[in-house]
């Protein structure tokens, strides 16, 4: 929040993270939702609560409506936009850059070093422009880096940061993403693991960050996977994962230090039941530092009591959009151009304040109120008494 007033944000895209982004945005006091683009034509028009999933007659409209026009959008003067898509699309961004407003992105974007020198000199220059700031940001990467950053700060001597999202993929709902990724093809596909490293280049990103954060001067990266097939067929409802072809990827964006292998960001990833992993999956987010000590945690995406949607994808959503949503009031105050995790003050969350907290409250005000009241008759009273 500005000294004044909210930060006037507009959320892009309303997928499976943006939704989540956008839901966050609407509950929050020191944002205003001044707009919101979609790609559908079936959301243009359609009010952000509902877009948000907001439930019907619990949520009055907002009164913003998606749109698919950025000249919509900018009329609106937003100081900030939450950018959801899959993938960055360079012309959106420069188009809001240079406009002044203030980017924070889960589309694949750490520092920007995966894009070519052309379209990040695009964005650095639509930054200068606009007076603007891009910021990247996620679950993993994103999160998992900073931990990893922040647990390097207990080492007197640090080795290796190594980050493993060891996890099983079967509840994240996306052909195409896991298709790409390699699942359900067959694992002697020519040029298989190249396609899954320009994927996955953006974990790439985030690696060499931690090394230029731990004073490690890169010579090289490098990509290595190993492909598991399926012992059997596995029907996910959204895709097949037939035996023999790909059931799990293990692959890791490493950097190197002469013959040091520094720091590794990757994945072990199984989809359906008939696979057995490199390693067994620990269902969350292993964080490791080498070193003196060696420090080691597992950060585990786990549901609330009051979780009422059916399955967990939903709180990977969560946990994948809040990094960026909430990141937004920092990036908004840093200084132009492009920023990094590491070079922002603690993103964090916001307290809610819980309903048995607010019931007390209410309890309280109404309890001061009538004490008020009473002073207030006695000392009328008293005053008439002096009066008379």
């Amino acid at each position: 929040m500005t000294a004044d007033r909210p930060l006037r944000v507009i959320q892009w895209t309303t997928g499976n993270i943006g939704r989540r982004s956008l839901h966050a945005i609407i509950g929050r006091p020191d944002m205003e939702l001044v707009g919101v683009y979609a790609h559908g034509a079936g959301k243009v028009g359609v009010d952000a609560a509902e877009l948000a999933g907001l439930a019907e007659g619990r949520h009055d409209p907002t009164g913003i409506t998606a749109t698919d026009d950025i000249d919509t959008l900018l009329v609106a003067n937003p100081d900030a936009c939450c950018y959801n898509p899959l993938w960055p699309n360079i012309d959106e961004l420069e188009r809001l850059l240079e406009s002044g407003v203030n980017v924070c992105t889960s589309a694949a974007w750490i520092t920007g070093a995966k894009q070519t020198p052309e379209n990040l000199d695009r964005i650095r220059t639509a930054c200068a422009r606009g007076n603007s700031t891009i910021f990247g940001s996620g679950a993993h990467p994103g999160m998992t880096n900073m931990v990893g950053m922040v647990l390097s700060g207990a080492c007197e001597r640090v080795d290796e940061i190594r980050i493993t999202e060891s996890v099983d993929c079967s509840t994240y709902e996306s052909a195409g993403t896991q298709t790409a990724m390699g699942f359900s093809r067959d694992p002697a596909t020519p040029g298989l693991a190249e396609s899954v490293r320009a994927e996955s280049e953006v974990f790439a990103e985030s690696a060499a960050m931690m090394a230029d954060e731990i004073g490690a001067e890169l010579d090289r990266m490098t990509f290595d996977v190993t492909f598991t097939p399926a012992t059997g067929d596995t029907d996910l409802g959204f895709m097949t994962i037939p035996a023999g072809t790909v059931a799990g990827v293990q692959g890791y964006h490493r950097g190197w230090v002469g013959t040091h292998n520094v720091v590794s960001v990757g994945f072990n990833w199984t989809m359906g039941n008939h696979v057995v992993p490199p390693k067994p999956l620990e269902h969350g987010h292993v964080i490791q530092v080498f070193g003196v000590p060696n420090m080691r945690t597992v950060l585990h995406c786990l549901p609330p009591k009051d979780w009422t949607e059916p399955g967990f994808m939903g709180l990977g959503m969560i946990y994948t959009a809040m990094p960026v949503t909430n990141a937004v009031p920092a990036v908004v105050a840093a200084a132009p151009g492009i920023v990094t995790l590491a070079g922002l003050p603690p993103v964090t969350g916001r307290f809610a304040v819980p309903p048995t907290a607010l019931d007390t409250m209410a309890n309280n005000s109404t309890a001061n109120n009538k004490t008020a009241n009473n002073k207030t008759a006695n000392n009328k009273t008293a005053d008439d008494t002096t009066n008379a």
